[in-house]
């Protein structure tokens, strides 16, 4: 049975990675259109989405007025402080338009200021993911586990549902898309894709279990051997998801959470990772807090 805060989870994070591959689209096409009507201005930045570019973009009536703009009007842009406002100043001079500008100009502040507004409900969808997963077992567990972030958690725990769905762990590592399917024949030995893998946590997996390789020494020379053997990157990192899926599978089904514990006469202070049960680690917090 899916619970209420399953359901509730699910749908805001399927809403927020709408919305940022919506903001994605719009960014690409703001982009396009700025290299076409004042490439300089895109100089300024490294980032087009960044806030104070994309505030900067904003502040006038036209695109134009953007060079005209004094010092002191610069600094009450939001997010735009001396070391850009210096930035802006050395890019006033040397402006250049194409003629497009005057018809062009208005869409890319009408794309702009979308961006502004998919960043404030992305923000506000995030804040109700975090508040909605701390009520939900599965989203506190995968939480324990180092590289797990909380946008990927909250993902990976809305599309999980219940982990009873499960017969086995190779189930849910079929769906999460961290195992393939044998299709060897004869003399013939592959794999061919599942066709049941959920894509959307198969997306979080896979940036959880690069994140987690890279704070986790073992991890990272089992993704090194492999890379070593000849696998990509991508197959190196569902070869390691596929053993984290085996953790994972333990972990929800026992209810433990995720804990690296010091090895005796280890001196690196890297230690060895198990899972704990989640009463027992949760006393244990309340111990250290005493």
């Amino acid at each position: 049975m899916v619970s209420a805060a399953n359901a509730r989870l699910k749908r805001l994070t399927r809403r927020r990675r709408r919305l940022v591959n919506e903001r994605v689209r719009v960014l690409n096409m703001l982009q396009a259109d700025l290299q076409a009507v004042c490439q300089g201005l895109i100089d300024i930045t490294r980032e087009v989405g960044n806030q104070w570019f994309l505030h900067l973009l904003v502040s006038a009536d036209t695109l134009l007025q953007l060079t005209r703009l004094r010092k002191a009007t610069i600094l009450k842009i939001p997010c735009v402080g001396r070391t850009y406002a210096r930035v802006i100043q050395d890019w006033q001079p040397r402006a250049q338009w194409s003629p497009e500008v005057e018809w062009v100009g208005a869409m890319i502040q009408e794309d702009a200021q979308r961006v502004l507004a998919l960043d404030a409900q992305i923000m506000a969808l995030e804040t109700a993911m975090h508040h909605v997963a701390q009520e939900f077992t599965i989203a506190t567990t995968l939480a324990s586990i180092p590289g797990f972030g909380p946008i990927c958690t909250a993902e990976l725990a809305g599309e999980i549902g219940a982990v009873t769905r499960f017969q086995q762990e190779s189930s849910l590592a079929l769906y999460l898309g961290m195992a393939t399917l044998d299709n060897s024949s004869g003399q013939r030995h592959s794999s061919k894709p599942p066709k049941q893998v959920n894509v959307r946590a198969k997306a979080a997996m896979m940036i959880a279990v690069d994140r987690h390789r890279k704070q986790i020494p073992e991890s990272q020379r089992y993704y090194e051997k492999k890379r070593q053997q000849g696998k990509s990157h991508n197959q190196a990192i569902r070869a390691l998801g596929r053993h984290l899926c085996r953790i994972i599978y333990k972990m929800l089904t026992t209810e433990r959470l995720y804990e690296i514990r010091p090895v005796e006469g280890d001196t690196t202070g890297h230690g060895a990772a198990r899972s704990l049960p989640v009463g027992q680690l949760r006393r244990a917090k309340k111990l250290a807090h005493a």
